[in-house]
């Protein structure tokens, strides 16, 4: 088949194609005349190139790997796999101690509201671990009454 054909029938374009094959991610590419050819491991290469981008692997990160159809081509797309699932279970966790926090910020400021007080660490007194309890020496205020509007 020719490139248009690949194009199509992977969901890229021709010039996408051409700089796949430039990086070399394509191997050696079969020619008839001064037309390439392509073949059905070549719409199999195309593809998972566009998988890789679209679980965020940059075309750099893809350059250099052995040819993907082989042994160290595999090897290799599998590290960059596991680096990647390691990157998302970090950025899991911070969002996981990120949601907690916000969770205790949440639960002070509706102590605040439900006191009908100014939103401060000392008027609401709701156990935060964002707010470090007050100096022993700090006046305490009390409650305002609660006011309807």
């Amino acid at each position: 088949m020719r490139i248009g054909e690949l194009a199509h029938r992977t969901g890229t374009t021709p010039k996408a194609i051409r700089l796949y094959e430039a990086r070399g991610l394509m191997g050696a590419v079969a020619r008839a005349g001064s037309y390439r050819h392509y073949g059905e491991a070549d719409v199999a290469r195309v593809l998972l190139i566009r998988q890789a981008q679209a679980l965020g692997f940059r075309l750099a990160e893809l350059d250099g790997l052995p040819h993907i159809d082989t042994t160290a081509g595999w090897e290799r797309m599998a590290q960059l796999v596991a680096q990647r699932r390691a990157a998302v279970a970090q950025e899991l966790a911070r969002l996981a101690a990120l949601d907690a926090q916000l969770a205790l910020l949440e639960a002070e400021l509706h102590t605040c509201d439900t006191l009908a007080v100014p939103a401060t660490p000392l008027a609401c007194a709701a156990p935060s671990a964002l707010v470090a309890p007050p100096p022993p020496h700090a006046p305490r205020r009390s409650p305002a009454p609660h006011r309807h509007l």
